[in-house]
């Protein structure tokens, strides 16, 4: 189901345009994550509320931004990316304004959970649509220097978060940090499509929006076949066709759901949520294992911290060119980042000696940084163009669902076992089924592939000898 689209896409020009201004949409509004717990953690304290409601808070952010997915495909295809986006910028504005009155936990539920949640589930998806109609050959870097764009604001917004809070305040900081996702905006307004959309229904399936000017005023034969068979389904259809089930398959089409019959489409979503599961987790308990379980001061555990987020930027930047230019395909970078992140854990598990960590965190930035560029391009390489926008909502619910029960699954083994090596090794059995699950059928296909070329190269050259026997 590997289908390029016939559209011939610039590669350039306009499209690194766009590419800034997704850099600058990320910077401003998805590197909030990485500050919750500088800029809440604290107000939650002198509320008296303890560690349990600010997991809630994050698990609940984390169920709104995937389940998103539902909604970002029909938006997207009635909707321009642009305006999805935009949307998502001022949903985070006003979810983070909100939070700057709190007087309850349940606002930030509300403004934190919910608001910012589903409004940076729009922007993801929708970027990468922007991205993805202006290139075709560079799209990895052009995708790897956009989400370095989200590095950088890891890197400089907690500086930020902590000026605020130290010279004006908790609410200060927070209509501070809702004042900047909101620049966001001025990123959304460079995201113009590759090709100007025909005016049509929002309420109705989105039209095709490759006809040319000379087209318009004609129906192609193609298109008049398509009408005719359309025409004799619809006399053909019983006119006493349930509502439910009309409605099922408009929803059915809104959202390709049709993608779920594939079994290869379900291999790479699954794969890909427990992977991101997986990082999550780790994510969250690297600290505490390099301070209580390998013994570190926080200075190293501070330092270290910085060496994984300095590679995973680097190597944003860096690696999509190389992969781009050897033509690796997308899901073999995802598979190779997968098994990097493994052996990376494997050798943390085993050793806690400190240059051994260093060198695990430089590798873990590194392999971080395949898989988060390549998580949407491998979906954007195995549906067609007009199914990406559905593809990618589905892959954001897949890993809702599996955040929501293998990722609890994970803190569970970790509080039972009291053990963060455990949960290491556990985290290694969630990336060791991605690997074997794929690496068998990816080698397949390679095969399949090699060998259909052969038999084609062969055909074309008994072809040319027979023609030089007849002209001889």
């Amino acid at each position: 189901m590997d289908v390029q689209t016939s559209r011939v896409v610039p590669d350039g020009g306009w499209g690194w345009v766009v590419v800034a201004a997704v850099a600058v949409i990320n910077m401003t509004n998805q590197s909030i994550l990485s500050v919750f717990g500088q800029l809440f953690v604290g107000e939650l304290r002198r509320m008296n509320e303890d560690t349990f409601t600010s997991a809630l808070i994050t698990n609940l952010n984390s169920l709104a931004l995937n389940f998103s997915g539902l909604f970002v495909g029909p938006a997207i295809k009635s909707f321009k990316p642009r305006n999805v986006a935009a949307t998502g910028c001022i949903l985070v504005s006003f979810g983070l304004a909100l939070c700057s009155f709190a007087t309850e936990s349940w606002h930030f539920i509300v403004g934190y959970s919910f608001f910012v949640g589903f409004g940076l589930g729009l922007i993801s998806p929708s970027t990468f649509m922007a991205i993805n109609s202006h290139f075709s050959s560079k799209r990895g870097r052009a995708v790897g220097v956009s989400l370095a764009g989200a590095g950088v604001g890891q890197v400089l917004i907690p500086h930020v978060v902590r000026y605020f809070l130290d010279n004006h305040g908790f609410r200060l900081a927070v209509l501070a940090m809702s004042a900047l996702s909101l620049t966001g905006l001025f990123g959304a307004m460079f995201l113009k499509p590759l090709n100007p959309p025909v005016k049509h229904n929002n309420r109705r399936h989105i039209r095709l929006l490759a006809e040319t000017d000379g087209e318009k005023g004609q129906s192609s034969p193609l298109q008049i076949v398509v009408v005719a068979t359309q025409s004799k389904i619809d006399e053909a259809q019983p006119k006493t066709e349930s509502l439910c089930r009309r409605m099922g398959n408009r929803l059915v089409q809104a959202m390709d759901l049709e993608l779920l019959k594939d079994a290869v489409f379900w291999s790479i979503i699954v794969g890909m949520a427990l992977v991101y599961t997986a990082t999550i987790n780790f994510t969250m308990i690297f600290p505490d294992f390099l301070g209580q379980t390998a013994g570190l001061n926080s200075t190293v555990v501070a330092f270290c911290m910085s060496v994984v987020a300095g590679a995973d930027i680097v190597c944003r930047l860096l690696l999509p060119c190389i992969t781009d230019h050897l033509r690796i395909p997308y899901r073999v970078v995802f598979l190779l980042g997968t098994a990097g992140l493994l052996f990376a854990r494997l050798v943390l598990a085993e050793s806690q000696d400190l240059s051994v960590i260093i060198a695990m965190s430089i590798l873990i930035g590194m392999m971080k940084s395949a898989t988060v560029i390549n998580n949407n391009l491998t979906i954007s390489a195995h549906c067609r163009s007009d199914k990406l926008a559905g593809g990618l909502g589905l892959s954001m619910m897949s890993k809702g669902v599996i955040v929501i029960t293998v990722g609890q699954l994970l803190g569970w083994v970790r509080d039972y076992t009291d053990s963060y090596v455990i949960c290491l090794y556990a985290q290694i059995v969630l990336l060791l089924v991605v690997v074997l699950a794929w690496a068998p059928e990816i080698y397949y296909r390679f095969r399949m592939q090699k060998r259909t070329t052969s038999k084609s190269m062969e055909t074309t050259v008994d072809a040319a000898e027979e023609n030089v026997k007849l002209n001889s």
